[in-house]
């Protein structure tokens, strides 16, 4: 009775990991340069009954071994870092990224990477972001 208890409650802890995930994918669909992210999950085996057996005749085969689990547990939340739409903006120095990677900003206190392309020229000429923050490059 407790095995399935601890089944039912390890189902519902992830359950709600996902649907944590889920509220952020949707919380934040119109933020710019936003990557969603998605849950995968795994099983648990915690004890084994028996195990497997080789072949005990000449035309059969062994047996699978008899496991019981603990339900499932998160395996990970992995980022979906493929290109978004991009979107006419008429800014002269706005910037689109197709596929992995960032831009690299920064100022006084460190530096910071951002898929967000919405640049300007400050009033000394240097191409920053929205916030201030200096576009670096090589």
């Amino acid at each position: 009775m407790m095995r399935s208890m601890y089944s039912a409650v390890a189902g519902l802890r992830i359950h709600q990991t996902k649907m944590d995930v889920i509220g952020n994918n949707i919380s934040n669909v119109n933020t710019i340069g936003f990557k969603s992210a998605r849950v995968t999950f795994k099983e648990v085996f915690s004890q084994t009954i028996s195990g497997a057996t080789g072949s005990t005749a000449p035309q059969k085969g062994g047996t699978n071994p008899y496991q019981i689990g603990l339900g499932s547990t998160l395996q990970s939340i992995d980022v979906q870092m493929g290109s978004g739409t991009p979107q006419r903006t008429d800014g002269a120095y706005d910037l689109f990224i197709d596929g992995e990677g960032f831009f690299v900003v920064s100022d006084s206190s460190g530096t910071y990477f951002t898929r967000a392309g919405a640049f300007r020229l400050d009033v000394d000429g240097y191409l920053t972001d929205p916030n201030g923050l200096f576009v670096n490059g090589w």
